[in-house]
């Protein structure tokens, strides 16, 4: 199947990291807990392990039901794990945007600008290593522990790249440097280095939707407790 090429507008300029948004969570709880905790010492000998093991506890099984509920989204991606190889890197960046529909979904088709949705994903470096995903290992994954909310933001080689693409299935982005991070962020070792995705694109709509936030903010109450915060008292 020929890879077919996405001319992209320069208005869309979108540089926020898929990474950044993933981590955004623990990085707010971090600032929070600094903010909030004062003078108190994060030092692990002032961490409360009893509060920490009970939202371990509580992230584990927010996880669990989250793994349930998408193992066949988690099947359907991970069929195409093959795609993730080594690849060009100076050929890549002296290119345009390139789109491959590994599995044409049965969904709506989505359109310029629309974030209207979630995605699980695989994003790999020109080395053929795994940089960010929503696997749960890069070694032997065996579920999903996350998704994407595309409208909090994504690259523009990620925004231009799923236009036309149909929820439910899945596609092969490859991004030139200069559509990713650019000279914005480093990633895979350097700056404007090009990136390949994979994405499955879904509705954002119940029981999902309401299982990732659930997920997203279990994970964020265990990064209170980290800093020795309980979270009952902030939202209180």
């Amino acid at each position: 199947m020929d890879e077919k090429e996405l001319k992209t507008s320069p208005r869309q300029r979108i540089f926020i990291s898929i990474i950044a948004v993933i981590m955004l969570g623990s990085v707010i709880a971090s600032y929070v807990a600094i903010v909030l905790g004062g003078s108190k010492s994060s030092s692990t000998s002032e961490i409360d392990e009893e509060m920490v093991e009970k939202y371990i506890a509580a992230y584990n099984e927010e996880l669990q039901s989250f793994a349930e509920l998408t193992s066949s989204d988690f099947n359907k991606l991970t069929e195409h794990m093959s795609e993730v190889v080594a690849y060009d890197e100076n050929a890549i960046n002296e290119g345009d945007l390139r789109w491959r529909d590994l599995l044409v979904g049965d969904g709506r088709e989505l359109t310029e600008g629309d974030t209207n949705y979630l995605a699980f994903y695989v994003g790999w470096c020109a080395d053929g290593s795994i940089f960010d995903s929503s696997l749960n290992s890069t070694t032997s994954p065996t579920a999903f522990s996350k998704t994407l909310d595309a409208s909090v933001g994504t690259i523009e080689g990620w925004t231009s790249g799923v236009v036309g693409m149909k929820l439910g299935g899945v596609r092969k982005i490859t991004i030139p440097g200069r559509l990713a991070y650019g000279e914005k962020m480093e990633i895979c070792g350097g700056y404007n280095k090009p990136l390949k995705f994979l994405v499955l694109a879904v509705a954002k709509e119940d029981p999902l939707a309401s299982a990732s936030s659930a997920l997203d903010t279990a994970y964020l109450k265990l990064q209170y407790a980290y800093y020795g915060i309980d979270p009952e008292q902030i939202s209180n």
